[in-house]
């Protein structure tokens, strides 16, 4: 019957709806994050962690490149960095492409602390789906490929 509701529903509506609800998603994930981050190190701050994460995904790059991948700014970057590295979570080492580079990483250190954080983050995740049956999950997953394509 709901699923007929909405049928019913002019597109405007549904558009409101699908708005409300993927903003719903995005503030849910930042806090899921922010828990996250605390869990790594509550001494940092989200945006630090952020880095560590793409880290984490991507593995060693520039600080450059990181600020152009996290959509940061140079500075941002570069002190945040610093601190991370101080903190035992990262290193630099030259790139063995070009010598002259430094390229950042993460310790192993950095690399077992963000494990833990990210299964906590994963759990909640999980949980959320846990009484999902597979063709739910399949079916979501293609929603969200169609959506987030460009």
């Amino acid at each position: 019957m709901e699923h007929q509701q909405h049928r019913n529903k002019p597109r405007e509506e549904l558009e409101l709806e699908l708005g409300i609800q993927i903003n719903a998603l995005i503030s849910s994930a930042h806090a899921l994050n922010v828990r996250a981050a605390n869990l790594f190190d509550s001494s940092i701050q989200p945006a630090a962690f952020h880095i560590i994460r793409w880290l984490y995904s991507y593995g060693a790059t520039s600080a450059a490149g990181l600020a152009e991948s996290t959509a940061m700014d140079r500075s941002s970057v570069s002190r945040l960095i610093k601190q991370l590295e101080s903190l035992g979570y990262i290193r630099r080492e030259p790139s063995p492409n070009d010598g002259r580079a430094i390229l950042l990483s993460l310790t192993e250190y950095g690399y077992q602390q963000t494990t833990h954080a990210l299964k906590e983050k994963e759990t909640a995740f999980y949980e959320r789906i846990s009484k999902w049956n597979d063709v739910q999950i399949q079916d979501f997953i293609q929603m969200l490929k169609e959506f987030n394509a460009k």
